[in-house]
């Protein structure tokens, strides 16, 4: 694929297609959802947001509330995740990271802190990071780069099962659904090889491509659809050429997380051209995002892969109180629509969406969108 493919502005509005109404299931393309209750025992007492200490905004009631609309929905069959142990993890992460993440909580406890574990101070600029210090503290700010996301007492439980979660939907698309959906939480996408933030700890994309170029394919690509840019996705495929990142996102001039996302990070080495940025600036609208999602799925169907990874995030909608773009809910699911018109086998898996009141609808709209086309 050249390099200056992905240079060219696309002018082109998803056409709407009739949907079906709430709680329609046509047998044949009944989508299986992949889900687990797990999550909840991930539930921070709080974040640092802009000065002040504030209740998470990223809670057990955002899966609780999408796996009910869904259930309301009649979308598909709610199946539990397999275990697929710590081999596909490491196939993207770094081993002493996994080693971190699993015991953080217990030694933080064992130094007899309070709450829950969160850094203190990070490793910038000309400060050394090649050495990873003794003390928890120190190890807590070098895999780490942002005061939103504590580790807890169950973050480990459910950062694991959400992998596992993430990998039983690929295997399900791997043994001829045509789309499956997994519904992640915490989310991933802000999660890199050896680093986690963003309330991401271990990039369940990322993770659910590498087990799908592990089990054959030669080429997967990650569409990327939350409101923040993936930089974990990002980092963690740069310089590769058999898996094509395309991201959709605020501009990180002035949107988290601030320090990837530009239109100008196109890869590195043989990743050169598999890497598309597509930052939009706060208050976007329908008619411009959906233009840039046209722009990204060209660029899918020029890479010609096998599989299509999508990082569902619905922090895109207008209410969602920690973004600014302005996608209503019936535009939802044009998103679906256009995303099956790649005409591949798709894994769905949950990001981002913090405006708890409408996520089960947003999701279900996406949901029901692909299932339409």
């Amino acid at each position: 694929m050249p390099t200056d493919h992905f240079a060219d502005t696309v002018a082109a509005v998803v056409t709407p297609l009739r949907l079906p109404g709430p709680g329609h299931q046509d047998p044949v393309s009944a989508m299986k959802i992949i889900h687990s209750q797990t999550h909840e025992r991930h539930h921070a007492i709080a974040e640092f947001n802009r000065g002040a200490m504030v209740d998470a905004y990223e809670s057990p009631d955002r899966a609780q509330r999408v796996i009910q609309t869904l259930r309301e929905r009649n979308i598909g069959p709610v199946l539990p995740p397999q275990a697929f142990g710590d081999a596909p993890l490491l196939r993207v992460h770094d081993a002493g990271f996994v080693r971190f993440l699993r015991g953080a909580y217990a030694e933080w406890k064992e130094a007899g802190r309070p709450g829950d574990a969160l850094p203190m101070a990070w490793p910038i600029r000309d400060l050394r990071n090649d050495r990873i210090p003794d003390c928890l503290d120190g190890r807590l700010g070098h895999y780490s780069y942002d005061v939103s996301t504590a580790i807890t007492a169950g973050t480990w439980d459910a950062v694991s099962e959400g992998a596992d979660i993430a990998l039983t939907t690929a295997q399900e698309v791997l043994q001829g659904e045509r789309v499956a959906f997994g519904l992640c939480r915490p989310p991933g996408h802000h999660a890199a090889r050896d680093y986690y933030g963003g309330y991401c700890y271990l990039n369940n994309a990322a993770i659910a491509a590498q087990y799908l170029r592990d089990q054959g394919a030669e080429r997967v690509a990650i569409l990327d659809v939350d409101y923040h840019h993936g930089n974990g996705t990002q980092s963690i495929f740069y310089d590769r050429a058999d898996v094509l990142f395309a991201s959709i996102h605020g501009d990180p001039a002035t949107e988290y997380p601030y320090y990837l996302g530009y239109a100008d990070e196109r890869g590195r080495g043989e990743g050169e051209g598999y890497n598309l940025n597509l930052p939009l600036p706060a208050g976007t609208e329908w008619a411009q995002w959906s233009q840039a999602l046209e722009t990204a799925c060209e660029a899918v169907t020029a890479f010609a892969p096998q599989y299509c990874v999508v990082s569902l995030g619905v922090d895109t909608s207008e209410d969602d109180p920690i973004s600014r773009f302005r996608i209503k809910r019936e535009q939802f699911p044009l998103i679906g629509q256009r995303i099956a018109a790649l005409g591949l086998p798709t894994v769905i898996l949950m990001e981002g969406g913090y405006a708890t009141g409408g996520i089960g609808e947003n999701v279900a709209g996406v949901l029901e969108g692909f299932a339409s086309a």
